[in-house]
């Protein structure tokens, strides 16, 4: 237990942008936030990145049925939809932003820092986590925003 108190602790200062990954499809349309995703390569015939999800998450058993997702990084003032998305606050979830259809079918937030719009290529079970690797269909990015960040147990922003 003290091992994963301490690493629990330590990855606590690993500062990473809060997303949402969404998606639509047979299974039907469900979201989440997720803090643990990551760029896999660029050098493939199209990018990949992998997000983590629990094995026990509704949303991430519907993701893995679609067959698709799009991560959708958030902005700095979109902390609200985060809370909503991660189950700390109350709200239809897909009632309380724009949306737009991405090029796999799943939901792309209006707004975001960026978007990755993903078709899930492989998912592993590691632990109590799957982790869903995508093939990035497409991105697009908001260069002018700040990204939301979670550091510490709580929001962050970067600095001016």
């Amino acid at each position: 237990m003290a091992l994963r108190s301490d690493f629990l602790d330590a990855m606590s200062l690993a500062a990473s942008t809060v997303t949402i990954v969404s998606t639509d499809g047979v299974a039907g349309r469900a979201g989440l936030t997720v803090s643990a995703m990551a760029s896999v390569s660029a050098d493939m015939a199209r990018p990949a990145l992998l997000v983590c999800i629990h094995h026990k998450s509704a949303a991430g058993k519907v993701l893995r049925q679609n067959g698709a997702f799009c991560v959708n990084l958030l902005a700095s003032d979109q902390a609200a939809l985060s809370d909503i998305f991660g189950g700390r606050a109350g709200g239809d979830k897909f009632s309380v932003a724009n949306w737009t259809v991405g090029t796999t079918g799943a939901p792309r937030l209006s707004g975001a820092l960026a978007t990755f719009d993903c078709a899930v290529t492989d998912s592993q079970l590691v632990g109590t986590h799957y982790v869903i690797f995508g093939a990035v269909e497409a991105a697009v990015a908001d260069l002018q925003q700040a990204p939301l960040l979670y550091a510490r147990r709580s929001y962050q922003q970067l600095a001016a």
